[in-house]
């Protein structure tokens, strides 16, 4: 039976692929005079992947700061390499907050798979440093990244594409998205798979390797009331049958819903 469990942790932020919102929170530049700090408060759920995992609800309080150059976006920020003419190229630096303990998976669970839970360890989240660009034209907006585990927890990297068609609805903007994330075997088999230290312990051995995650999601802005701003995002992750098969991940776990839902202050 899987447990019933909300997660909030203190400090952290989510702004990034779990909440499908970064879109919505990535403000212009502020204008001169105008305060480049933003604050708020938000809610992040998904659904379970793992075995005897419940789906995660996440209390997240929102903190974004938009400068000239140095910009901060919930659990990532970045330095502005270069922009001009619709075209942004970001040096990056943010969270990864993937990671399980292993009294999180389900006893019995695990144990129709041949697995003993105290054999685990668990998945850390990690640190990514990375690279990215985008292109905003009439057609829409094009977002490649390229980011690496610099934390020691996966040592892996993932490779990511996204396109979105920002559509104004009043004040709204309502951004439907569709993206492909490329995850390295070092990734992939340290999330989904099970570790050389858990095999010598007599885990069996499983190990994806590379993977490829498509999403389709929707985000949504709404500014009120002069400085606020209501953001929201839904998204589907679909996940190869490399990961679905994973002794690890829930036998019911196709793909995995992430919602979010937040309102914020600009300073």
């Amino acid at each position: 039976m899987k447990r019933k469990s909300v997660v909030v942790p203190a400090g952290v932020v989510l702004l990034s692929a779990l909440a499908a919102a970064t879109g919505a929170y990535a403000q212009p530049r502020p204008e001169p005079g105008a305060s480049p700090w933003g604050l708020g408060l938000g809610v992040a759920a998904r659904t379970d992947i793992y075995a005897g995992e419940s789906a995660r609800l996440r209390a997240v309080p929102l903190i974004s700061y938009q400068g000239e150059k140095f910009f901060w976006r919930g659990i990532s920020g970045g330095y502005h390499l270069l922009s001009r003419e619709g075209f942004t190229l970001d040096a990056t630096l943010g969270a990864r907050l993937g990671g399980i303990k292993k009294e999180d998976f389900g006893v019995a669970e695990l144990a129709a798979r041949g697995i003993n839970r105290n054999l685990l360890e668990d998945r850390d989240g990690g640190l990514d440093l990375g690279i990215a660009g985008s292109f905003k034209g009439p057609m829409g907006v094009v977002e490649l990244a390229l980011k690496a585990d610099v934390s020691g927890a996966s040592k892996g990297y993932e490779a990511s594409a996204k396109y979105g068609y920002p559509l104004q609805w009043g004040p709204a903007t309502i951004t439907p998205h569709i993206a492909v994330s490329h995850y390295s075997s070092k990734l992939a088999n340290y999330y989904y798979g099970t570790l050389d230290a858990e095999v010598a312990r007599g885990v069996v051995n499983y190990k994806p390797g590379s993977a490829v995650i498509p999403r389709v999601g929707i985000d949504v802005m709404r500014p009120f009331a002069d400085k606020w701003i209501l953001a929201g995002g839904l998204s589907y992750s679909a996940l190869p049958g490399k990961i679905r098969n994973s002794p690890l991940v829930d036998r019911d776990a196709n793909g995995v819903t992430s919602m979010f839902v937040g309102v914020s202050r600009k300073f």
